[in-house]
């Protein structure tokens, strides 16, 4: 019988490298090679639960996965790179600590259940930098599907209500979503400002790519966007940002 971390180890990669029918289907930009299901076989206190605690379980234990994706953004201490779990902890408490900056009233429970479920789907579709050229033209469908699995693991009725907070953020149309879009956008903004612009300088990033790509910050919050357009401005005049020279 296999210990629970050799189980979970084999276990993510089976359920992410096999599609519905059993075939081994693409994850982000890369191809997971399929293991044998017979080395999956659950621990015995697994197999004992009820289904409904053993779906519950059974999630809870996949999404530490979320803690092996790396992102982009160097922590401000600038020792390495964060990963996305630490991304989402650190998000649920910008919301909270910022929620009176929102322009419109928001249910800050809301906003924190987001924010703790918005990158879930990193697990199977990895990070996708917010600034890299080249961006794989399908990761919306990657991460739709990586939604329907992660989220299809628990019970039915909160596997609905994950994946609608998850779609509600996504779509950015209701005053929670928005202020949870908008500090997802501000806290790697803040950790480039302290890391000699960090991911800006590493993609070649411009002055008006950054305001554009992070415009969503206004959409929640006017006195965040002020504050992100201070630090772009300081970051160009620092040299972080690439700036287009007037014209003649």
């Amino acid at each position: 019988m296999l210990g629970l971390k050799q189980f979970f180890s084999k276990w993510s990669i089976f359920m992410m490298s096999n599609d519905s029918t059993g075939n081994a289907a693409e994850v982000g930009n890369d191809k997971m090679v399929s293991s044998n299901t017979d080395s999956c076989t659950k621990p015995g206190w697994m197999s004992a639960l009820p289904d409904r605690l053993g779906q519950q379980i059974e999630f809870l234990l996949a999404i530490d996965g979320l803690k092996s994706i790396n992102r982009a953004s160097r922590l401000v201490s600038g020792e390495r790179f964060e990963n996305s779990a630490e991304h989402s902890w650190h998000l649920t408490l910008f919301a909270r600590i910022l929620a009176e900056h929102a322009n419109e009233p928001v249910d800050v429970e809301r906003v924190v259940f987001m924010l703790m479920v918005h990158d879930i789907v990193e697990i199977d579709a990895g990070d996708v930098p917010l600034h890299a050229a080249n961006q794989n033209p399908d990761i919306q469908a990657i991460e739709q599907a990586a939604a329907t699995r992660l989220f299809g693991l628990l019970p039915e009725d909160q596997a609905n209500l994950l994946r609608q907070i998850w779609d509600e953020f996504e779509e950015a149309n209701t005053p929670d979503a928005r202020f949870a879009k908008a500090v997802d956008r501000l806290q790697p903004v803040l950790l480039n400002a302290l890391n000699n612009g960090g991911t800006w300088p590493d993609f070649q990033v411009t002055l008006e790519q950054v305001q554009t790509r992070c415009s969503q910050i206004s959409g929640g919050s006017d006195a965040l966007w002020q504050m992100a357009n201070d630090i772009f401005n300081e970051a160009a005049r620092n040299g972080w940002l690439k700036t287009t020279p007037p014209a003649d």
